[in-house]
């Protein structure tokens, strides 16, 4: 029985990617830390950002999609943000494909559950 955004897997999966994002992106180059850096991070975040406050606004079916509609399009903009940070050298092969993996199968969760939430 779900009784809190805690429950969802899609929110724990969200929250223990942000927290690998910022630890990945810690050893960037000093002058990307609040550029490039910044913005995987934030972009991170807000997807279980989103996800609990909408969850929050449940009783609403069409608020609670919209959230999740939201927590997609961070999903899209993290999965940019990692392949151009792989392209600068930031991130090597592995941790790109297994970041780039992540975050598809994130993004195929997070669909599916903006389809099936009744």
């Amino acid at each position: 029985m779900i009784k809190s955004y805690k429950d969802l897997d899609v929110y724990k999966s969200a929250y223990r990617l942000a927290l690998q994002i910022h630890s990945s992106s810690l050893g960037f180059p000093k002058f990307e830390t609040y550029e490039l850096g910044g913005q995987l991070r934030r972009a991170a975040i807000s997807i279980p950002l989103n996800i609990a406050e909408g969850y929050g606004k449940k009783k609403s079916s069409a608020e609670f999609r919209h959230f999740l509609s939201n927590a997609m399009g961070s999903c899209n903009e993290v999965s940019v943000l990692i392949e151009m940070c792989k392209d600068l050298g930031y991130f090597d092969e592995e941790v790109y494909t297994n970041l780039s993996n992540s975050y598809d199968v994130l993004g195929k969760r997070i669909n599916k559950l903006i389809q099936t939430w009744k």
